[in-house]
């Protein structure tokens, strides 16, 4: 495990990825999406160098939801559109779930990069928990599609924070009998 793993504060991890969010949150219920919109930028960026400045690196899938909060951020401002920032989890979620199962199809795990300082898993263990994210990256698009696209924009803003956020929560903790059953450590105790 890298020195910058073991000195990072997870709550402190949680609250610069999820600050942004309950900004947006937030601020959607007060002054509406547009302005909420400009907020989750500001507090994305803010959150960007707050990691950088503590551990001198910013973790792959931040800096690229960051970097798609900015643009499709921007295209909502500038075009006074909210489609841009709904479609933005839905592009970030197929994105993820493409790059996994299409390392998979190379044969490379690249869960593992992300993973590889917090679990110490075999081959097949790292390929299944990679399949696993990879779909459920899929289905969580395919859940901000039919949301964003039946439910008023209030509805989606909520589920974003109180729906998203739970249903990852789940899926995650879902997985530990998986990382326990093909841990390393497990192999060898």
């Amino acid at each position: 495990m890298s020195a910058s793993a073991k000195q990072e504060n997870p709550v402190l991890k949680l609250l610069l990825e999820l600050g942004p969010l309950i900004a947006f949150f937030i601020t959607n219920a007060r002054a509406g999406i547009l302005t909420a919109t400009a907020v989750f930028m500001v507090a994305v960026t803010i959150s960007l160098i707050a990691s950088y400045a503590l551990n001198r690196r910013i973790a792959v899938m931040p800096l690229v939801s960051g970097v798609v909060v900015l643009v499709f951020g921007g295209l909502t401002l500038f075009l006074q559109d909210e489609l841009f920032i709904k479609l933005k989890p839905t592009i970030v979620n197929v994105l993820f779930g493409s790059i996994l199962i299409g390392g998979l199809l190379a044969n490379r795990s690249l869960l593992r990069i992300v993973f590889d300082a917090v679990f110490d898993l075999t081959e097949e263990g790292w390929r299944k928990l990679t399949w696993r994210w990879g779909i459920f990256f899929f289905f969580l698009a395919a859940l901000n599609e039919v949301i964003w696209r039946t439910q008023s924009t209030d509805f989606w803003v909520a589920f974003k924070v109180w729906g998203m956020m739970p249903i990852t929560l789940i899926f995650t903790l879902a997985q530990m009998p998986l990382i326990t059953r093909y841990s390393t450590e497990t192999e060898e105790g």
